[in-house]
């Protein structure tokens, strides 16, 4: 008996997530972590730095940065001009604003 509630519990939660992708941050918080230390040089979803890197979708899809994964690395490394935020921001801190840059570079910033 036992068994048969725990395999149903699990069916439960298993189908229950199936299908509902996950979010890796909340983007909320990412938004004000990006107000506070990005905005400076992404306003808008621009760069005033390297103006065709911006964090716009196209720009995101033709440099291979449309993910939570690559855009929290670089967040985390920086590189080239873009300092790395390791340092400065703890890994949720950094989840939620890749978060953040993503989904708003879907809507066009």
């Amino acid at each position: 008996m036992k068994r048969l509630l725990l395999a149903a519990l699990l069916a439960i939660v298993l189908f229950s997530t199936a299908g509902s992708p996950a979010q890796a941050g909340n983007p909320a918080n990412g938004a004000k972590i990006f107000n506070a230390n990005c905005s400076a040089c992404h306003a808008g979803g621009n760069n005033v730095i390297i103006p065709s890197k911006t964090l716009k979708r196209e720009a995101l899809d033709k440099y291979g940065m449309a993910s939570i994964e690559a855009i929290t690395t670089q967040v985390t490394k920086g590189k080239n001009a873009m300092p790395a935020f390791n340092t400065r921001l703890n890994k949720t801190q950094i989840e939620d604003v890749a978060t953040y840059v993503l989904e708003q570079s879907g809507k066009g910033w």
